[in-house]
């Protein structure tokens, strides 16, 4: 355990050399990771975090920043994606 909070500091170092859809695909990843273990049993912990992680980094490269700063792409309750200014 102590080894993973001396690793945790490291983190947005890594992301800091990465470009911004990188950096996105990434928190996607940790995100889903993070939800998929929570909702998931016991015994599928691990099952449950990899489904959350490719989850996340398709939702992060769906929707979010776009490469238009001060604009994202959103989707409606149709399924059409379309940009407008962040919120």
């Amino acid at each position: 355990m102590t080894r993973l909070h001396l690793a945790l500091p490291l983190i947005p170092l890594l992301l800091a050399a990465c470009t911004p859809a990188e950096q996105n695909a990434t928190i996607g990843a940790l995100g889903g990771a993070a939800v998929g273990a929570a909702v998931s049993s016991d015994s599928d912990k691990t099952k449950g975090a990899l489904i959350g992680a490719a989850v996340g980094v398709a939702a992060s490269q769906l929707l979010g920043p776009t490469s238009t700063p001060g604009q994202c792409k959103y989707k409606d309750q149709y399924g059409n994606i379309y940009v407008a200014a962040c919120q």
